[in-house]
């Protein structure tokens, strides 16, 4: 379901995205939309992040690895 939102910009801003926006094959409201997914991702990143890390605190190398050994291929 989307919602309506009203937004605030400069006249010359938003005509000048709206143009480079149509260059592109799009609009600024999918441009929008594809921000705010972008923007929201950010913020569920770290908590996500912090879970998967607890998840495999468990596991041990049993040693500690030089950066050679880290950066071997």
């Amino acid at each position: 379901m989307l919602k309506n939102i009203t937004l605030s910009a400069e006249e010359h801003l938003i005509e000048r995205a709206r143009k480079k926006a149509k260059k592109s094959d799009t609009t600024l409201n999918a441009l929008f939309r594809q921000w705010l997914r972008g923007y929201t991702r950010e913020l569920t990143v770290p908590a996500e992040l912090d879970s998967f890390l607890a998840k495999v605190d468990y596991i041990d190398a049993g040693r500690k690895f030089s950066r050679d050994e880290f950066n071997e291929r």
